[in-house]
């Protein structure tokens, strides 16, 4: 029982793990034991590791989940090489920053293949690796803004609301999750999603004040999130703590989707 939220020995792949919520994961992960694969575009990952001080810690890889093809090649090699992991983490996300009236067919569809489609690959490809050992947990990652729209006084100048393609594609991880979970459910693999609420990044938080004032407000907690905050979330999700929970949503929002 003392070992059941111990990571050590797991093999975990964590995908936009140098991104901003994406490396307190991957930091958190690697002090729980696990031997962590941090995937990201170009030279982030490995730039990430560095900075960070965990050369010799974390293997890194350089992807974009968005080019279906060359990501399943890069997959197909790491399984080749490494063996099919225990957990997989996806946090990458796509997104246009624009307003509904500027938005284009072309920019939906856009976001939306890296969001849906992209997900849904990289998703089926490690859960079919997994299904074939009989083991295996994925977390994927939605949003507040995949169950509630966004909260139009909090956008106040210059702030433009959270954009329409991002939430429906937030909201589509969901029913994925669910999907994910009963198809390989009878294989012992697990599927669950993290919904993160108010996480601005320190450039937005220092940025514009006023913003987050208004974000910890609408917030039950009064405050907004902090990266460490969703690691948790994660590293139960991947543990042996939770080996009876797949098809679930869990919102890591301060209690904003609760009003």
């Amino acid at each position: 029982m003392k070992n059941l939220f111990s990571l050590a020995g797991k093999r975990i792949w964590v995908f936009g793990g140098a991104g901003y919520l994406g490396q307190s994961v991957v930091q958190a992960l690697v002090a729980q034991g696990a031997e962590v694969l941090c995937v990201d575009l170009a030279g982030r990952a490995a730039e990430f590791v560095v900075n960070a001080g965990l050369e010799g810690n974390i293997a890194t890889a350089d992807a974009d989940i968005a080019d279906i093809p060359a990501c399943e090649n890069q997959v197909n090699a790491w399984l080749a090489q490494r063996g099919v992991p225990d957990g997989l983490v996806n946090l990458t996300a796509f997104t246009t920053a624009k307003t509904m009236d500027a938005l284009t067919e072309a920019d939906f569809d856009r976001v939306n293949h890296g969001n849906l489609t992209a997900t849904w690959a990289l998703a089926r490809q490690v859960g079919n690796a997994m299904a074939a050992e009989g083991r295996g947990s994925m977390v994927l990652f939605s949003s507040m803004y995949g169950m509630v729209s966004p909260y139009p006084e909090v956008y106040q100048e210059p702030m433009n609301k959270n954009p329409v393609e991002y939430g429906v594609g937030k909201a589509g991880i969901i029913q994925m999750t669910r999907y994910l979970a009963v198809h390989y459910g009878q294989a012992q693999v697990r599927c669950n999603c993290i919904s993160p609420g108010p996480f601005p990044n320190p450039k937005v938080q220092a940025d514009y004040p006023d913003f987050i004032g208004r974000l910890a407000a609408k917030s039950p907690l009064g405050r907004v999130g902090q990266a460490p905050e969703i690691a948790g979330a994660v590293a139960f999700l991947l543990s042996d703590a939770s080996t009876y929970i797949t098809g679930h949503n869990l919102a890591v929002d301060g209690g904003w989707t609760s009003w």
